[in-house]
């Protein structure tokens, strides 16, 4: 029995803010819930879900830096990874640190199951001294990389901070989106999210089933990219 694959409609931005498409946007490509073969066959479908489901590469990585300024993958996992979450974050997003708690969470919680957790600071022009105070600032505790060129920004088809992206361990793109429904929009919250999707996403990865919702809407903070 398939489902529909909700997918939001892309959305032109313009400073801070939210994309203009709603939550339940809807393609016409229906995403298997089910067996692997049910989902390779799926995955091969349509241009759109070859695109969700091709592996990444340390091809796709070039432009990766750590604070040292070093070239860092953290896409290319070491054996026995079950996933690998990009959390993309910038130094002046107020939404950013305020997930800080709930990453860590979810850390602690995955910790001995093979999902690794990396920071990413995707803006163009962001400063290493700053974003390492940033993360300190807020305990992310998880290792860090600079992403100006928007390399995993366009590998992992996100647009805003606070945006997560979750690979699995052949390195497909499997969710990517919001952490949870917290945010409405920007500057409107629930006092508590009703619905935690990156904690969804990881408990489907790690047990070996295809994510239900591979993609929502996150509310935060537009990246900045380089002038072409």
């Amino acid at each position: 029995m398939a489902r529909p694959f909700v997918f939001p409609q892309p959305a032109a931005r313009v400073g801070h803010g939210p994309a203009t498409a709603a939550p339940g946007d809807i393609l016409e490509t229906e995403m298997p819930v089910g067996s692997a073969t049910s989902w390779r066959r799926w995955c091969g479908a349509t241009a759109l879900a070859a695109t969700l489901c091709a592996p990444a590469t340390a091809a796709t990585q070039a432009g990766v830096f750590d604070l040292a300024g070093q070239p860092a993958q953290p896409l290319v996992a070491p054996v026995g990874t079950a996933a690998t979450v990009l959390v993309f974050t910038a130094v002046d997003c107020p939404i950013s640190g305020r997930y800080a708690p709930e990453l860590q969470r979810l850390r602690g919680a995955y910790a001995g199951g093979g999902v690794r957790f990396w920071l990413v600071y995707p803006n163009a022009g962001e400063d290493p001294a700053a974003a390492r105070t940033h993360a300190d600032a807020f305990s992310f505790a998880l290792p860090v990389v600079l992403d100006p060129r928007g390399t995993l920004v366009d590998v992992a088809k996100v647009s805003v901070t606070p945006e997560v992206a979750v690979f699995d361990a052949a390195g497909r793109l499997v969710y990517h989106g919001r952490i949870d429904d917290r945010y409405l929009d920007f500057g409107i919250d629930r006092p508590v999210a009703t619905r935690h999707d990156l904690a969804e996403a990881l408990s489907a990865v790690t047990a070996g089933r295809p994510v239900a919702v591979p993609a929502t809407r996150a509310v935060g903070c537009t990246i900045v990219r380089r002038e072409p």
